[in-house]
């Protein structure tokens, strides 16, 4: 994989910012991630009357990633439609970590940081996986 071009990066969160749902906050998020095949994907929150159906803008962007052929995200960035760089809820986190490529990158608004470093000791697959060899040996007796 190449070198991240973040500012690309960047830009296509403020585009897909600028493409937001949001009738209610009127707080626009955009998101853009680069994918391991090279592709770059994009997302913006979309909200709902019923608050709790609403789509973070990192739900929509894996959404695009996954129908679009799949693949692990390299490296993601975030912003609000002013273009300053947000933070991924504890939440979406958890969603980028279920498709992060090994050594995800984010920039956050504290500079660039791994997946591991912004949700450390993530439950992911690796941790069903154990419980589930666990129970089996402890069914084996």
């Amino acid at each position: 994989m190449s070198e991240i071009d973040w500012d690309a990066l960047h830009a296509r969160a403020v585009e897909a910012s600028s493409r937001a749902y949001v009738p209610y906050s009127r707080f626009p998020v955009g998101a853009a991630a680069l994918v391991d095949d090279g592709r770059i994907v994009a997302g913006a929150n979309i909200e709902n009357a019923a608050y709790g159906v609403t789509l973070c803008a990192e739900c929509s962007l894996v959404s695009e990633m996954v129908m679009g052929g799949g693949g692990r995200l390299v490296a993601f960035a975030c912003v609000n439609g002013a273009g300053e760089r947000l933070m991924p809820c504890g939440r979406c986190r958890q969603l980028l970590s279920e498709h992060a490529a090994p050594g995800m990158l984010l920039d956050t608004v504290s500079g660039i940081r791994t997946m591991e470093e912004v949700l450390p000791d993530a439950f992911g697959p690796a941790a069903l996986d154990d419980y589930t060899e666990h129970q089996r040996s402890s069914t084996r007796g």
